[in-house]
């Protein structure tokens, strides 16, 4: 798993190192050549849009289920305490939720403002 793994991230890295060198000679291109450097850019976007939310929503999601876990745990060993304990867990999973939000903000970001088109130079 590991190695096909590799391999994936491997060819995707070739694939964006050789994307520049293949477009560097943009004076040398035969007339009606197309520029799919706009095109790379948003790919590498929604790339990195999924994996920022797929990361922010795994850690948040173990976060959780830890945190509920002791909780759980907490109540069983002494129900007298039951209503602090559900106090302070409910606030701890409104700050772990807050990170999950925090992910899905800068997907919003990577997707819709785009600030790599607008570093390359690609507005318009």
């Amino acid at each position: 798993m590991k190695k096909s793994f590799m391999h994936v991230v491997l060819a995707v890295l070739l694939v964006i190192v050789s994307a520049t060198f293949a477009f560097a000679a943009k004076d040398a291109d035969p007339a009606g050549a197309v520029d799919y450097t706009k095109a790379i850019v948003i790919g590498c976007s929604l790339l990195a849009a999924g994996l920022a939310m797929a990361f922010g929503t795994i850690g948040t999601g173990l976060g959780m289920g830890n945190g509920l876990n002791g909780a759980t745990n907490a109540v069983g060993r002494n129900p007298e305490a039951q209503g602090k304990i559900l106090l302070t867990m409910m606030v701890g999973l409104a700050m772990i939720e807050s990170l999950a939000i925090y992910a899905l903000v800068v997907a919003l970001v990577v997707l819709y403002a785009n600030p790599l088109i607008k570093y390359v130079g690609l507005v318009g």
